[in-house]
């Protein structure tokens, strides 16, 4: 007899498969990707058939049988960011990464990995630099601030560690000896010392002096002796006690030598692969427009300027890099600190890119098209010194199509604003009492944005005067609001200003070194109004409430489709805020979760996917939110469900995306039964696949009724489960 339910079972798995052409390739809410630089080799390793390559301290392998090329990266597998050096051991067939940090992780020709956090989870006051690897037998022996550390790679651990309270640099073994070569620094002004009050084996190898004052008032304040030594001892002795070892005046020939490196045998290959990723690991700005995220690396922090290689380095959805590095500007200079970006509206292939240091660049198709100086513009030099230092910040297109920058300086004098019309090349410039401090300009104007109005807003992210400017491009007129004063008079002492973003509702939202800040629409138009904290009640019975965000060093902000605010902080990660401003939604840190760094520079979203990107300064990294924007009006063909169908293997979110702003949305069976229900942030909605009791639903067909927030009635999707 046939399966009575088996024709049934084969037309609604036929109808699932059909629902997936109309699926985009989008991640599955909670993902992380990192996308890290592998542009600059700076060791090679051979293990096996496969070369490891330690470049831009980030590591990937090739495969000289296929030559396949996999990269890591701490989102993936590895234990951390930034790799200082790396090993092979054929004895243990393992693989060891070092990390700037001291932490260490051993990887096998697999790519498992087994971490071995003892160095850098250690508390001691002894400098735990690593300068270097020796491979011995199945053993890694670490040279360290302190001494040497010796790890067992087949066994991942730490077998012994040499507490010689000397700065090791190097060593080697040979004829039943360890040596090791010691380099050790004071700095004190009094130090009289030369070789013949050392020990046999240790010489002074430098001494730098540092003066104060000139001609008979010159005096030495510092003085620095660098003293290097060679230690040894039997390797049958108690290595771990320190009167096992001496001082030695002569080691064997070319001990210090090995480095496990295979650079010139396989450097020349290497120099002709191309792993995927940027050039470089700075993301100081970023800006989603269209279907690219648009980013630079350089700039500032805390008034210091990074002077970071220029670079624009672009991503599209489809995770291809294009990376402009190699723009020549005026002779005699060079392309440092790229600061922002913008694309011109009517030919996204012509992009703007301004400079610290060499002033603006318009690019086509990634090739130079103009350079903006002070000799072909109203733009100034930023140095009475030198005439071709110019620092321009800030870009902005307005919805006219002409672009907004700031001319920053220490100067007096110049053009602090200016305003270029692309289509004829005339500029419009801005000067007013309110663009300077003490008469000398502003330092620092970035984060250019507009308001729905078309008035102009900067933000001075300079202790000197961190404040706001609004500049109205009708009337001319300049407006500062520096006075960070609240609605309950509190008075705040603002330093820094690292951006600014405006909601759904016309709300200012300003990110500082002191914390969140909002201007509603009147505050915006006069600065004596000041501004607003968010009161955040505790619900504990005090009727007290907090600031929210108050005295948190606020480094990036964004705001998502659903209205909710991501707030990169500079060392304390990310959070993420309701629209409503009483809760915390998310608060991802490098201990739980993929998050690359807590040190956030800059946040982008993706609207149409709901992809958040982290520039860190470790580098790059995204979060497939469970945002993104508002359809105006949901139909049939944009509003779809992923993954559909969904296999008994799945067990993440599903999300329906397609919808207007906070649309209800119930998920009803093929019976018309409730299964679950709730409202969109933004233009999605996710579920967990699961009933109001918590279970996960029976394969069968499901439907999405929609409506939109006023309860006008919307579509009808499906959802296929397959268990």
């Amino acid at each position: 007899m046939k399966h009575p339910f088996k024709p049934y079972h084969h037309r609604w798995i036929v109808h699932a498969i059909l629902f997936i052409v109309h699926c985009p390739l989008f991640a599955q809410v909670g993902t992380w990707r990192a996308y890290m630089a592998y542009h600059e080799p700076q060791q090679i390793v051979k293990g096996g058939h496969q070369l490891f390559v330690r470049a831009s301290d980030n590591l990937y392998s090739y495969n000289l049988n296929d030559q396949s090329i996999t990269t890591y990266d701490k989102v993936s597998n590895l234990s951390d960011n930034g790799i200082n050096l790396i090993a092979w051991n054929n004895a243990a067939n393992r693989l060891m990464i070092v990390y700037t940090n001291s932490n260490i992780d051993l990887m096998d020709a697999q790519g498992n990995i087994t971490n071995i956090s003892a160095i850098y989870s250690k508390s001691m006051t002894q400098d735990k630099t690593i300068h270097g690897i020796y491979v011995h037998d199945i053993y890694a022996y670490l040279n360290t601030g302190f001494g040497v550390v010796k790890i067992n790679m087949q066994r991942g651990e730490v077998s012994e560690s040499y507490i010689l309270n000397r700065n090791a640099i190097s060593m080697g073994i040979a004829d039943g000896y360890i040596y090791i070569k010691t380099r050790d620094t004071f700095n004190r002004v009094d130090y009289d010392i030369d070789n013949s009050t050392l020990s046999p084996g240790v010489v002074v190898s430098d001494v730098v002096v540092e003066y104060t004052g000139s001609g008979n008032n010159k005096k030495p304040s510092k003085k620095t002796v660098i003293i290097e030594g060679n230690h040894r001892a039997l390797m049958t002795r108690n290595l771990i006690d320190p009167h096992s070892w001496e001082y030695t005046e002569t080691v064997p020939a070319g001990i210090y030598n090995a480095d496990n490196s295979d650079w010139d045998t396989y450097h020349e290959l290497v120099e002709t692969l191309n792993p995927d990723g940027p050039a470089y690991n700075h993301f100081n700005y970023m800006k989603f427009t269209g279907d690219h995220l648009y980013t630079t690396g350089g700039g500032w922090r805390d008034g210091t300027q990074f002077f970071r290689p220029g670079c624009a380095q672009i991503l599209d959805r489809n995770n291809n890099w294009n990376c402009i590095t190699n723009l020549q500007p005026l002779e005699g200079t060079r392309f440092i600190d790229a600061t922002s970006m913008a694309i011109d509206k009517d030919d996204n292939s012509i992009i703007y890119v301004s400079t610290c240091g060499t002033g603006l660049y318009k690019l086509q198709n990634g090739e130079l098209v103009k350079n903006y100086t002070p000799s072909n513009s109203p733009l100034n030099s930023s140095s009475g010194e030198n005439p071709d230092y110019v620092r321009v910040e800030g870009l902005c297109f307005d919805d006219n199509g002409m672009l907004w920058m700031s001319c920053s300086s220490h100067n007096s004098k110049g053009n602090m604003v200016l305003c270029l019309n692309t289509k004829t090349e005339e500029w419009t410039t801005y000067d007013d009492e309110l663009l300077y401090n003490n008469g000398n300009r502003l330092r620092i104007l970035r984060s250019t944005t507009i308001d729905q109005n078309g008035n102009v807003w900067m933000a001075n992210d300079h202790h000197d005067m961190a404040c706001l400017i609004k500049i109205n491009p009708t009337t001319g007129r300049i407006q500062r609001f520096a006075d960070f004063v609240n609605q309950d008079g509190v008075t705040y002492t603002v330093f820094s200003i690292h951006g600014m973003v405006f909601d759904r509702y016309q709300n200012l939202w300003v990110g500082t070194d002191k914390g969140l800040f909002m201007f509603d629409e009147q505050q915006q138009q006069d600065p004596e109004l000041g501004m607003t904290q968010i009161k955040v009640p505790r619900n504990d019975g005090s009727n007290y409430a907090d600031y929210l965000m108050t005295g948190v060093d606020i480094s990036a902000i964004t705001i998502d489709g659903a209205d909710r605010k991501w707030l990169g902080t500079d060392g304390g990660g990310v959070y993420l805020i309701s629209a409503d401003n009483m809760e915390q939604l998310q608060h991802f840190t490098t201990t739980n979760s993929k998050l690359i760094s807590n040190h956030i520079e800059s946040i982008a979203i993706d609207d149409a996917t709901g992809i958040v990107y982290f520039g860190t300064d470790q580098g790059l990294c995204s979060y497939q939110a469970d945002a993104t924007e508002a359809a105006i009006e949901m139909t049939k063909d944009n509003v779809y469900a992923y993954p559909n169908p969904v296999l008994s293997t799945y067990n993440g979110l599903i999300s329906v995306v397609g919808l207007s702003f906070d649309a209800d949305v119930k998920i009803l069976s093929a019976s018309g039964k409730l299964i679950a229900e709730g409202r969109s942030n933004g233009g999605t909605f996710t579920w967990d696949g699961c009933d109001r009791q918590g279970r996960r639903v029976a394969s069968g067909i499901y439907m999405v009724a929609t409506a939109k927030s006023d309860g006008s009635k919307g579509v009808v999707a499906k959802i296929a489960f397959v268990n």
